[in-house]
């Protein structure tokens, strides 16, 4: 017997919504029909964050309760009206990324159950540099969400000290984002080593509250802020992108404004719509603020010259140049 489905028609194409009462949410009832529906009703703010960057796809074929599957392939059986970005690793290896540039495709990848979208901070004209530099703010135990947003609005006014536009959401979990559109001019290690000495900065401005420290043992309860989300290959959710979460929260974008007041809990697949419906994207002008990172190459001069250098990277990362000792601290001899 053929399984049910529902053919919804998306700009010129036609997306096929399979098992479309299969309930993904089991604590809220929500399905995959209803996930679709969302992705469509916030669909220029979800457009706008994926186009043309490779994204890793999240994926919950059991529900949110299930397995996930964390995949970066597209599958090889697919519309030929699905693009792809293509990306290398260090093996030489490579991989054919979802590549958005339309509406249509992110209903076929919700259609595969695809809850999370992460993209990289690149696009496809060149993967390897990145036009978008990533701030994540993110509480570590002890720490909440209240200490983030605290986080966040130092974060913004080192921004705007260097003439930074900065672009927050929650990152639908725990923590913040924010981020800052770049020129595509430097490679992500370049970009990286720049974000470090940003996160370093605010860390110097509220040390009893944030921490750069890359070893959990190290961190305290505080905020870390995650320099590493910065590296090649690293990803984070996009804006709009609903969580694996059993509340079906959403990473939602915000003006600074409404920052003090929100909690993650407040934006979910079910009260995104009418908040997008009202306002719109609010971040809708991202990509008309390009910054130079020509501020943060000084820093980085300056916290070379007084011997202030790298930090280590993600244990699956070869070992990087300048990089300390990829050793736990207390597993030193």
């Amino acid at each position: 017997m053929a399984s049910p489905f529902v053919e919804l028609e998306i700009g010129e194409r036609v997306v096929k919504v399979t098992n479309p009462d299969k309930v993904l949410f089991p604590a809220r009832g929500e399905t995959k029909l209803d996930l679709v529906r969302y992705y469509l009703s916030v669909g220029e703010g979800i457009v706008r964050a994926l186009r043309e960057r490779p994204t890793q796809l999240r994926r919950f074929p059991d529900g949110v309760e299930g397995e996930q599957i964390y995949q970066k392939r597209v599958p090889e059986k697919r519309p030929d009206w699905i693009e792809v970005a293509r990306v290398t690793f260090p093996s030489g290896r490579h991989a054919d990324e979802l590549c958005v540039t339309e509406l249509a495709q992110v209903a076929w990848a919700a259609n595969l159950a695809v809850v999370d979208f992460h993209p990289w901070p690149s696009r496809r004209p060149d993967v390897d540099r990145p036009d978008e530099l990533r701030i994540d703010i993110d509480p570590q135990p002890g720490t909440e969400f209240a200490d983030a947003k605290v986080v966040a609005a130092l974060v913004r006014e080192v921004l705007a000290e260097i003439g930074y536009t900065g672009w927050p959401k929650t990152s639908g979990n725990r923590g913040v984002h924010v981020a800052c559109r770049i020129e595509p001019r430097w490679e992500f290690p370049v970009v990286r080593r720049c974000a470090l000495a940003f996160a370093r900065e605010v860390e110097r401005r509220l040390p009893e509250v944030v921490t750069t420290a890359w070893w959990k043992e190290e961190r305290g309860e505080k905020v870390f802020i995650d320099y590493n989300q910065n590296a090649r290959d690293r990803t984070i959710a996009s804006a709009y992108s609903v969580r694996g979460r059993a509340d079906a929260t959403v990473s939602a974008p915000v003006r600074w404004d409404e920052l003090p007041d929100v909690e993650t809990e407040d934006f979910t697949l079910a009260s995104m719509p009418a908040r997008f419906a009202e306002l719109g994207d609010v971040q809708a002008a991202i990509d008309d603020t390009i910054c130079s990172l020509e501020v943060l190459l000084e820093w980085v001069e300056r916290e070379e010259s007084a011997g202030e250098g790298e930090a280590p990277y993600p244990p699956n990362f070869p070992k990087m140049p300048g990089e300390p000792p990829r050793v736990q601290p207390s597993r030193k001899k």
